[in-house]
């Protein structure tokens, strides 16, 4: 099993450098091939960035049912392959519609962590899944450390050379899975394919009726929401309140992916042995209110950087609920219910970085009521909050 498993690690690893790849030449990229100034250029950033989290929420849930129908091997090698000429597409692209059009694409074969969570439910016992769902969330993190430090370090050779780079990663990674991915869906797993269950509303409407499943799903949601608030935020607020450099902003971003890392591949298995999923959930929220709560108010680089071992830990909480999930479901909707968290999840990727930053802007710019760059985080711990109350009041036949 190490060869699959290497395999789904690695996809999910490539899935997460996806987002922050093209982060550091971006700026350039878009100048050179539209031209305009660098406030134009961030314009078009966004709109490809939410472009790809569009995708991915819309296209979650058809990726998780279709590898329900015909199972994960193939799901996942036509990903990566698709994946791989895409990148080439956009390390050749010439106008901004096409960058476009390859963003769209990517965000579609990105949307494969459904189906490697999948996997992992169909490979896992019941007393598994949290560790296991914990090592493709600690797969997860390491993409999003290695992702934002491969762009800015290849993109000193040219604005496409991530690009390149991310192709032969994919490609790489499709010829492991070609020889070493074993199907998992068997004849008795195996769900027919339903666009009713496919579409984002559809799924949710299904899984909705799961006894306490919407609950969970609700918390998830505003979970997501909350915490998003780091890659959000994080810059503009740490300089205007730090004056930290793009060089420390990127450091501090890299310890607390590789913390993250650290905490769900590692101290995850033995938290949950200890006290249970369910109690994990509320520990690990517990540790995200003491940092939203200090990081509000903070006016310290220095004690910014030693709150991030606290805030880490915060890390056991979507592996722990989505272990609690996949247990309360049956064996052939474990691809629904993972494409369905996937569309949460890019969801909130959309729904955050425009709440939080727009309450930034409200509490930094001239019109500030009050001078308040930390406020963001306090919304965070209120979603959070909200989230966690959603979470105690739900039951399902697991917990």
């Amino acid at each position: 099993m190490r060869l699959p498993f290497l395999f789904i690690l690695a996809t999910v690893m490539i899935d997460a450098m996806g987002i922050g790849l093209i982060m550091p030449i971006m700026p350039d990229l878009i100048v050179e091939v539209k031209g305009g100034t660098l406030a134009d250029a961030a314009l078009w950033g966004g709109v490809l960035s939410t472009a790809f989290a569009a995708m991915q929420f819309l296209f979650g849930p058809v990726i998780g049912s279709l590898s329900d129908a015909l199972g994960r091997r193939p799901v996942l090698l036509v990903s990566l392959f698709v994946m791989a000429l895409d990148y080439v597409v956009m390390a050749l692209a010439g106008s901004i519609w096409l960058l476009l059009a390859g963003r769209i694409v990517g965000g579609i074969t990105a949307a494969t962590h459904a189906t490697a969570s999948a996997y992992m439910a169909d490979v896992s016992r019941p007393e598994q899944k949290a560790a296991r769902f914990g090592m493709l969330g600690a797969a997860f993190g390491v993409g999003f450390v290695l992702g934002p430090l491969m762009g800015g370090v290849l993109g000193e050779f040219g604005t496409r050379a991530p690009f390149w780079a991310a192709a032969v990663l994919a490609g790489l990674n499709f010829v492991l899975g070609l020889f070493v991915m074993n199907e998992t869906v068997t004849a008795a797993t195996r769900r027919a394919f339903s666009w009713a269950s496919a579409n984002p509303l559809g799924a949710f409407r299904m899984l909705g009726q799961v006894p306490g499943l919407k609950g969970l799903l609700w918390a998830y949601f505003l979970y997501s929401v909350a915490i998003y608030v780091y890659p959000a935020i994080w810059a503009y607020f740490s300089q205007e309140r730090f004056g930290w450099s793009s060089r420390m902003i990127g450091l501090s971003l890299g310890i607390f992916g590789f913390l993250m890392a650290v905490v769900q591949g590692g101290l995850l298995p033995h938290i949950t042995r200890r006290i249970g999923e369910r109690r994990t959930v509320i520990w690990g929220q517990l540790f995200d209110f003491v940092g939203f709560g200090l990081l509000a108010f903070i006016a310290s680089g220095t004690l910014a950087l030693i709150l991030i071992p606290i805030t880490a830990m915060g890390a056991v909480v979507p592996p722990a609920l989505q272990a609690i999930m996949s247990r309360s479901v049956a064996d052939d909707q474990q691809g629904a219910l993972q494409g369905v968290m996937s569309a949460v999840h890019a969801l909130s990727m959309i729904v955050s970085p425009l709440l939080m930053a727009s309450v930034f802007a409200r509490f930094t710019g001239p019109q500030a009521p009050i001078y308040l760059p930390g406020a963001p985080f306090l919304v965070a711990l209120a979603l959070m909050a909200a989230g966690l109350v959603i979470f105690l009041r739900t039951r399902t036949a697991v917990t």
